[in-house]
């Protein structure tokens, strides 16, 4: 039996089984769910040991565990580390869900479900494609398998795992689909991702909180002084101010940032979809190059004072803020929290005082498009899709990337399948049916065009 007519016998187990496994609700962010995220991991272990896989265990950890198989066919033949993850993002909030988070549904050809994209769906398209290729006769190459249930958290105990069994890990490259592509009729591959620099500041005033009456106007607001803190980070052109941020940015070539162009993208649409009148960025780029060649910094939480109902006239001693930077290649996580560190206590008026705490990062990485990588995944995603893929840069950040080639001096071929409107971390989180089964049926094709031009 050929792999697609396998696949199309079997399509509806598949999605059964996947759906099985997005009713877990494997929360790793909240110690709540503890026993639901190692019901998941114990899933998708016997469900590796169903289609084919050895060795496949519960590798323990401080947290939650690492699932670990292989298929080791031929130790002459190139080895293929598939990573993924079974922890999902918290549902909340769970009135904006039309359907339950953790009851999968199927509305309009997409699966609705927390993790149905990100990234139960994606990784179980690698389980599947291994099931395929075992039963039909067309495994090309040995695969290991490392699925971790920490990711939503920063994969802290998985780079403890990396790094002390690296004897174990080796292979030729790690394929991962946890991004995403351009459109169902248009594939693209990531070559790069953005690094990861993430940070919490405080800033205090008065030792207490003051009427705003009797002080108000003789003694510092810490909101007022944050928000001016963090007005000063950016310039008229929305470039970052901190010195030395822009020091080791790689800069992308007109050739390169050509080739991005290629991607279709209608400025018109995307701000429709947001419902937003303008966009706005650093001057003299895309939007398109904004979100996935240079480096960005904002505000993801602001708070501090009353914010309950009514009205209390509160002067804060406390005011807080979360705050990202994406880095691009050559830039480094430790050295730019270390300069936003020292810039923000320096711009700190003597009326405050400032705290500044690093909270994870991740660096950038860059995948060439000569690579033997890329070029088996261009052309197994040609064949599937009949269309070129276009390259691209993801906006997002996978830490454990550059983990991955630091530690076990591999590549990444990010052979994403998800969609930007597939609403990952937010409520309503969907996954496409063509592209749970597209993925199924592409994913061989990679094993089957990297065992040629690696032989």
């Amino acid at each position: 039996m050929s792999q697609k007519n396998y696949i199309e016998a079997n399509k509806n187990r598949f999605l059964a089984e996947l759906f099985e496994w997005l009713r877990i609700p494997s929360i790793s962010a909240d110690p709540a769910y503890e026993d639901d995220v190692r019901r998941a991991a114990e899933f998708v272990k016997s469900k590796l040991e169903q289609a084919g896989a050895q060795n496949v265990v519960l590798e323990e950890t401080a947290g939650n565990p690492v699932v670990y198989g292989e298929k080791i066919i031929d130790p002459r033949l190139p080895t293929v580390l598939v990573y993924g993850h079974y922890d999902v993002q918290p549902s909340v909030p769970n009135e904006l869900w039309e359907t339950p988070a953790f009851e999968p549904t199927v509305r309009n050809g997409n699966i609705y479900a927390r993790g149905a994209c990100d990234d139960k769906g994606q990784a179980y398209m690698h389980v599947k494609a291994f099931e395929t290729m075992m039963q039909t006769g067309t495994l090309s190459c040995n695969v290991k398998f490392m699925i971790e249930g920490e990711e939503e958290v920063g994969s802290t105990n998985l780079g403890i795992y990396v790094k002390a069994h690296k004897e174990k890990l080796k292979a030729n490259v790690i394929l991962i689909s946890d991004t995403g592509m351009l459109a169902v009729d248009q594939p693209s591959i990531d070559v790069g991702l953005r690094g990861l620099s993430y940070i919490q500041v405080e800033v205090t005033g008065p030792n207490i909180d003051l009427h705003s009456g009797i002080y108000g106007g003789a003694v510092a607001n810490p909101i007022n002084v944050l928000c001016s803190m963090i007005a000063s980070l950016h310039d008229e052109n929305r470039r970052i101010t901190i010195p030395g941020f822009y020091d080791d940015v790689l800069e992308v070539s007109k050739k390169d940032r050509d080739a991005l162009a290629l991607a279709p993208f209608s400025l018109d649409k995307f701000k429709s979809h947001l419902d937003i009148e303008d966009v706005m960025g650093e001057a003299g780029f895309s939007t398109n190059e904004r979100t996935g060649i240079r480096p960005t910094l904002d505000v993801n939480g602001i708070w501090g004072g009353y914010t309950g109902e009514g009205s209390k006239t509160v002067l804060p001693s406390k005011a807080y803020a979360k705050i990202s930077m994406r880095l691009v290649p050559n830039q480094r996580s430790e050295k730019i929290t270390k300069l936003f560190q020292d810039h923000f206590e320096k711009i700190a008026p003597k009326s405050v005082k400032v705290k500044v705490m690093p909270h994870h990062g991740g660096e950038p990485v860059l995948t060439p498009t000569d690579s033997i990588e890329f070029r088996a995944a261009s052309a197994a995603m040609k064949e599937a899709f009949g269309k070129e893929p276009i390259p691209t840069r993801g906006g997002g950040s996978i830490p454990i990337v550059a983990l991955f080639e630091k530690e076990l001096g591999l590549k990444s071929v990010l052979f994403g399948f998800g969609l930007d409107s597939d609403a990952i971390h937010s409520p309503n989180e969907k996954y496409g049916l063509f592209n749970f089964y597209k993925g199924i049926e592409t994913i061989p094709l990679f094993y089957k065009h990297y065992a040629g031009l690696v032989r």
